[in-house]
């Protein structure tokens, strides 16, 4: 957003200073435009928002009758956890590749030449992974709810830990993978440094495999993650109590998952202050 030619001249006649919007301001503008954009790209969005559901769909037709345990199926075991793979998906994977090919295509240059101010870049990317991330828990819950006998929150205290976990983990998500898209070379290379481990992850935190079938050893590297204590919040969410005993800890441990996710939430901003570049490798 930028002075119209009017307000321009009349400033510069008067002699006063030519004010331009804030970063928040501009972020807000962005954000709008990045929603728009985002919803213009019909077969990304499908994507975005088909492939989770279709994969609950199908895990759930295979194992979703089978009872966990503790009058728990597998089926809302699946759904709570394709809930947190949902929000990992939108805030670090998609965003993470969305960013890699508007550098590839020298659309992050051209936007550092202008008078914007870069932190309304980021505004901007977070208002868009944010409704997107809402609409995809929508999509999954509904799901949940039509295949599974998965229930909404039943209790003021559940709502807010939904509220906090969806929060922090889709912050935390999203500024890691911004800046992990600096170590990939290309918009080509970016589907390795950024799917790769985002599909290992979810195997072994309890999204496409009960997480108490994952071996110790793969527990405790699933443990260092946002997406595995994204996935323990959200059981706690849409599963009662009693199905605390599945896990390892037989808690739901929400102090611990809190500690993780603004830790990340810190590391991922750091990663992104000290690697992010506007420019691509070709371009020096």
């Amino acid at each position: 957003m930028t002075a119209s030619p009017i307000a321009t001249s009349a400033a510069q006649l008067s002699g006063k200073p030519i004010r331009l919007p804030g970063a928040f301001r501009v972020g807000l503008a962005r954000g709008r435009l990045e929603v728009r954009m985002f919803f213009r790209e019909r077969q990304t969005v499908a994507f975005v928002f088909a492939l989770p559901a279709i994969v609950l769909v199908l895990l759930g037709s295979i194992y979703g009758s089978e009872a966990a345990a503790y009058g728990v199926t597998v089926g809302q075991l699946f759904t709570a956890g394709m809930i947190a793979g949902g929000i990992g998906a939108t805030s670090f994977q998609n965003l993470g590749l969305t960013i890699a090919a508007e550098r590839e295509r020298g659309s992050l240059k051209r936007l550092r030449g202008t008078p914007m101010p870069p932190s309304a870049y980021f505004i901007g990317k977070v208002i868009q992974v944010f409704v997107c991330t809402v609409a995809e828990v929508v999509v999954l819950v509904a799901v949940g709810m039509i295949f599974y006998h998965l229930h909404l929150p039943t209790s003021a205290a559940k709502w807010w830990t939904l509220a906090w976990v969806f929060v922090l983990g889709t912050i935390a998500c999203s500024l890691i993978g911004i800046g992990i898209t600096s170590f990939a070379s290309s918009a080509t290379n970016s589907f390795p440094v950024v799917t790769l481990p985002f599909l290992v992850l979810q195997f072994i935190s309890g999204i496409y495999v009960p997480f108490n079938k994952v071996p110790p050893w793969l527990q405790h590297i699933a443990g260092v993650f946002p997406l595995k204590w994204m996935s323990e919040g959200l059981w706690s969410v849409f599963l009662p109590a009693r199905a605390a005993s599945l896990e390892p800890a037989h808690s739901w441990q929400h102090g611990q998952t809190a500690l993780v996710l603004v830790a990340w939430t810190i590391g991922g901003l750091v990663l992104c202050l000290t690697t992010f570049r506007w420019r691509s490798s070709r371009d020096g």
